[in-house]
């Protein structure tokens, strides 16, 4: 059973050798900038993002409740999803190929307005909790 799904991984694997491949050979200047970002990458992520997003996590949980814990890692993982996906229009104006509505608005607003309906949700889904346990009892 293990076999049949890793499988579909291998190929998808081997796919994605091959569409690096096309991309990096022959050599060229595009051969080495992708390699450094292909290393630089994980490095930085590995080094610098997550022993920083783990030291907030540790102090986020050691500072809220235990009602409050689990809306409020939420938030932060889908706070932290919507960032990751804004980085590329926000560092560069252009930095994934055109989508229709995709540049037409303003990328900072966009990822404000989101965080905002995400930290709306984080309260009402915290207060709700909290209600509820209040009524419950412990």
């Amino acid at each position: 059973m293990r076999v049949l799904l890793a499988l579909p991984g291998l190929a998808a694997l081997a796919w994605g050798a091959v569409l690096l491949a096309e991309v990096l050979l022959p050599v060229r200047p595009l051969t080495f900038e992708l390699a450094a970002w292909l290393i630089a990458g994980p490095v930085v992520h590995d080094l610098l993002i997550a022993p920083v997003v783990g030291a907030a996590g540790l102090g986020l949980a050691s500072v809220t409740g235990r009602v409050w814990r689990g809306p409020v890692v939420a938030g932060t993982v889908v706070s932290g999803v919507l960032v990751l996906l804004a980085v590329p229009l926000l560092w560069r104006e252009f930095g994934t190929p055109p989508s229709p509505g995709l540049h037409d608005g303003d990328t900072w607003a966009g990822l404000g307005w989101s965080l905002l309906a995400v930290w709306v949700a984080v309260l009402v889904s915290g207060m709700a909790r909290t209600a509820w346990n209040r009524r419950s009892g412990p």
